[in-house]
């Protein structure tokens, strides 16, 4: 609604006021929560999923430099480290499922906080073992809290899941 107030001296221009008020409005339609929170998603998913591909040779078949990396170029960075992962093999193959099912759960919208959790958890692996990626590292943070705190919003498998139960009660 306009009021005079929102008019200004010239004949019929908007004041400031509402020409923030309307560029606010267009700014909340093209940001849709549920739209939002798929994007969120979408990205946090990505650099996991890239990085889970190069593990992999074949179905369940870890390449060699995937262990390679974990038995003789990763290390962790704790005080007194750096430190080698223990078990290389076993961390490679984590690591690596983890980077496949957490980015496809995520997308999908399917125990959505806690595949987001898991790239947190997985994210903090990551920092200890490249500290100084830390401005990306802070990035996918926030990503993953921000999904874990605000869920998977309504573009995702959890929601229906959540329609259907709540229809059969």
């Amino acid at each position: 609604m306009i009021t005079d107030q929102h008019m200004s001296t010239d004949s019929g221009s908007l004041s400031p006021g509402l020409l923030v008020d309307r560029a606010n409005h267009l700014v909340q339609m093209i940001a849709v929560p549920s739209l939002v929170q798929l994007v969120l998603r979408v990205a946090l998913a990505v650099p996991f999923w890239r990085s889970g591909m190069l593990k992999w040779d074949g179905f369940l078949r870890l390449n060699d430099t995937a262990v390679t990396l974990f038995s003789d170029e990763f290390m962790l960075h704790l005080p007194g480290g750096p430190y080698h992962f223990p078990a290389p093999t076993v961390m490679a193959f984590m690591s690596g499922s983890g980077e496949i099912m957490l980015p496809i759960l995520l997308v999908l919208g399917l125990g959505t906080r806690f595949a987001a959790l898991g790239l947190l958890f997985m994210t903090l692996i990551v920092e200890l073992t490249v500290p100084d990626g830390w401005p990306i590292h802070l990035t996918w943070a926030a990503m993953a809290l921000g999904i874990m705190a605000h869920g998977p919003g309504h573009i995702s498998l959890d929601h229906l899941v959540c329609r259907a139960r709540s229809r059969g009660r």
